[in-house]
């Protein structure tokens, strides 16, 4: 038996040795939870921002003494922001994943009064006969609810109602709703159902609970099974006499000013702290897009419910279209207003969230906004806009070689999710834009800048970095920061007319990136595409992710259009018949609707592609075909891009140039056509990436 002096000794060795962290995931979580950036992080532990990032994603561990003072910051942040839910881990199809490490619960010191939650009605094994079970995908035998991050939510974020009241939860759960009308359903929602989802930042708001209602459900509360009407599907609403919008009214309950649509919030005037909100979904009225949920509206109740259980957990719970969603996402992640004391009274008071884009809207410059927009229509503006927007370009004909025409193949590669890797670290304006006069050219300062490149010249086998269309510059035009930092990393010479900056800055889309990063590369590794893979393997896998489980095959396709929708909304163009001409859209009433950002987003996302592209032709002599917004075709003399991608002595892929991958960035494989084919399309004036992969390739206009 060991003595005691012995036992001592082997504790105090073990007291010695080198502090241990807690998994790279947990780091973020919690940094998260605390609502700090990781530039802010980075400045405390005084490093570099890439390295908190090298931190939080596995790649470095931090030396003493630097390990002691991050471990003593993680540790006193997970007292304070404990992890309740077990970390996701990947399960195969058909059965429900496990519980995701979801947001943080709310500060012990922002106590709430939550409303009393009844339990309602689990049912334990929820046998539906009126359908055949093998059209079921759901799992036979269902999962207790496992414990949720916030206790006020103890059965996730949404459900979908089903005609017969089981209303399908996250994790399998299922729940018994008797509400016949719509209001008596948002009652059951915010008193009894346990759904809804902690804030993602310490100052934000809980993202209201999700009612996901099928076609039997609808009727059964009195809806129309379908919207019908002359307007877009997405425009259409019920009109205001309709028994069900009555129904609300007379129950004292709201509706917004979209009224009661594909996408319905219900509301009453919060008490206290606690919002009482309700967002409806209608699956029949198209309320999931087949182009950003893809299959999702055939699935079973239960299949619909993991599908846009998984995006909520990951994204957010979903609160109208995938752009929508991708919107207010910035806004939960970069909450407009904190608690801040006032210095003369005490007293506790909203106040600005440094690094948000505060809650008032701005107008652009004239250069930054839209044709229709105020600014221009009533100051009478003709100096021109910014034309910052995705490639599309097609090479002539004519400036291909015998050399490449006789290359068998045309090859299409896509990057991964290219305005995500464009959002990253990218610095934008926070204030309203300065008008100057022939200033000097400052790469670090975001902002619209008129110059003259049209004296540049460039290979013509290469599309032009300055224009969409890859064609030279005629004079002086309007170009984003980053166009023009290109423009000096070329080595050109760059001097502005005038311009249009902004003093305050910052990296507002920093933890927007990081999330919808984490998100699409976590859910490519459930499919099977992982980034341990080498190149061959990866190309295969890539090959079949979309089989080895469609739910999460349609959960990826949101997270992309999330994306998309997401930096095309910050430029919402007027729709609808109310607009009149010269005025005001509800769009410019929000402080996200910021041209100068989404044209900083496509030009730094351009500029990228350039970049590759230049890259390429130095290594490989290869020059591309086309380039649509993202895609891009190369003459190859292999079906693979393994064929003509560069690679070191070593089989690693050569810096600089397209790489495979999973990540936000890295390319993937589009498609493969005959070089013929081809060379037909573009003497036809067509444009071969949107066609590469056997239909149109979508152009990532972020519209």
């Amino acid at each position: 038996m060991a003595s005691e002096e012995e036992l001592f000794a082997n504790i105090d060795a073990l007291l010695e040795e080198e502090p241990q962290l807690p998994p790279p995931a947990e780091r973020a979580r919690l940094r998260e939870a605390a609502g700090i950036t990781q530039a802010r992080l980075a400045t405390a532990l005084k490093t570099t921002t890439q390295t908190v990032k090298n931190y939080e994603n596995g790649r470095s561990e931090p030396k003493s003494p630097r390990l002691e003072a991050y471990q003593r910051l993680l540790n006193g942040w997970a007292a304070k922001f404990p992890a309740h839910a077990a970390p996701f881990t990947p399960v195969p199809a058909p059965q429900v994943p496990q519980a995701f490490t979801g947001p943080a619960a709310p500060e012990a010191t922002e106590p709430k009064t939550a409303v009393p939650v009844q339990a309602p009605v689990v049912q334990a094994a929820p046998e539906r006969p009126a359908r055949p079970a093998e059209k079921s995908r759901r799992p036979a035998t269902k999962k207790a609810a496992k414990p949720a991050s916030d206790p006020r939510f103890l059965h996730g974020p949404l459900a979908v109602l089903d005609g017969d009241g089981s209303a399908y939860g996250v994790d399998g759960i299922v729940l018994d709703c008797p509400a016949t009308t719509i209001p008596e359903l948002v009652e059951w929602t915010l008193r009894e159902s346990g759904l809804g989802a902690a804030k993602l930042n310490r100052y934000g708001k809980d993202s209201d609970p999700l009612i996901v209602l099928t076609a039997a459900a609808a009727v059964k509360l009195g809806l129309p099974e379908r919207l019908e009407g002359h307007e877009q599907r997405r425009s259409l609403r019920l009109p205001e006499d309709h028994p069900v919008v009555k129904q609300v009214a007379k129950a004292k309950w709201q509706l917004t000013q979209r009224g009661f649509g594909p996408w319905a919030r219900i509301y009453r005037k919060a008490q206290g702290r606690e919002r009482q909100c309700v967002q409806l979904a209608v699956l029949s009225w198209d309320a999931l897009d087949e182009r950003s949920w893809p299959g999702v509206c055939e699935m079973e109740p239960a299949d619909v419910a993991r599908v846009l259980g998984v995006y909520a957990q990951r994204v957010i719970t979903p609160r109208g279209s995938t752009a929508v969603s991708g919107l207010e996402l910035m806004t939960a992640l970069r909450p407009p207003t904190k608690a801040v004391q006032d210095p003369q009274t005490g007293n506790w008071v909203s106040g600005y969230n440094a690094g948000s884009l505060g809650t008032e809207p701005m107008d652009p410059a004239p250069p930054e906004a839209t044709p229709e927009h105020p600014v221009v229509v009533n100051s009478g503006w003709t100096g021109g806009f910014l034309n910052e927007e995705a490639y599309q370009w097609v090479r002539s004909v004519d400036s291909l070689s015998d050399e490449e025409c006789t290359l068998p193949f045309a090859v299409g590669l896509d990057l991964n999710t290219a305005f995500l890797a464009a959002a990253a670290r990218l610095v934008v304006g926070l204030s309203a834009p300065d008008h100057f006069n022939a200033p000097k050219f400052n790469p670090k300062i975001p902002g619209s800048w008129l110059v003259d490149l049209s004296h540049i010249e460039l290979d013509p086998r290469l599309p032009s970095p300055f224009t969409p269309e890859g064609t030279r510059p005629t004079g002086p035009a309007w170009y984003q920061t980053h166009t023009l930092a290109y423009a000096q990393e070329l080595g050109h010479d760059v001097h502005p007319i005038e311009a249009y900056l902004r003093r305050e800055t910052g990296a507002y889309l920093d933890p927007w990136h990081d999330r919808l990063k984490t998100a699409y590369v976590d859910t490519l590794a459930d499919l099977g595409v992982t980034r341990d893979l080498d190149d061959r393997q990866f190309l295969a896998a890539m090959e079949q992710h979309k089989q080895v489980d469609p739910a999460l095959a349609a959960v990826l396709s949101a997270i992309k259009a999330t994306v998309k929708g997401g930096v095309g909304k910050l430029r919402e163009r007027p729709q609808g018949r109310h607009y009149k001409e010269g005025g005001r859209w509800p769009a410019l009433q929000r402080p996200t609707w910021r041209p100068d950002i989404r044209a900083a987003v496509i030009s730094k996302a351009r500029v990228n592609m350039h970049r590759k592209l230049n890259n390429m032709a130095k290594m490989t002599g290869l020059f591309p075909l086309a380039v649509l917004s993202d895609c891009v075709v190369y003459p190859s003399p292999g079906e693979s891009p393994l064929d003509f991608l560069p690679y070191a002595a070593s089989g690693k892929p050569q810096p600089g140039a397209f790489r495979l991958g999973p990540t936000p960035g890295l390319a993937k494989l589009e498609g493969v056509q005959s070089m013929l084919w081809a060379v037909d399309l573009m003497e036809k004036g067509f444009n071969p990436a949107r066609h590469i992969k056997g239909g149109d390739a979508v152009l990532d206009e972020g519209e």
